[in-house]
């Protein structure tokens, strides 16, 4: 798994962010449950630094996508158990991600 050792280029960050949401779920087996919220993570996760590099009109949708990634990967905690070390690192990403959009829309609205 990808390393999240750059914590100030955000641009970087979150497009190794995607990756390894996508990274971590090509080794995810699909099923009826599975299948929708491996899709809802992929998608809100790449999301995320689509909507940075639009930074100022996107940038509380940064912040909205990465609330959503991590409920998606508490729901897959649920239908992969022996795999939520590895999604607690993920959420913990999405968590740092998110306390970071909302110090700058805090900014931006000042």
């Amino acid at each position: 798994m990808t390393q999240f050792t750059n914590k100030y280029n955000l641009e970087e960050r979150t497009a190794k962010f995607g990756e390894s949401i996508i990274n971590f779920c090509r080794n995810l087996s699909q099923d009826n449950i599975s299948s929708p919220l491996i899709n809802q993570v992929v998608r809100s996760s790449t999301s995320v630094g689509a909507n940075y590099k639009d930074f100022e009109n996107k940038i509380f949708i940064c912040k909205k996508e990465s609330q959503e990634t991590k409920h998606w990967l508490r729901m897959l905690a649920n239908c992969f158990p022996d795999r939520k070390e590895e999604i607690r690192k993920l959420w913990t990403e999405a968590q740092e991600l998110t306390m970071i959009f909302q110090k700058i829309t805090s900014s931006l609205n000042k």
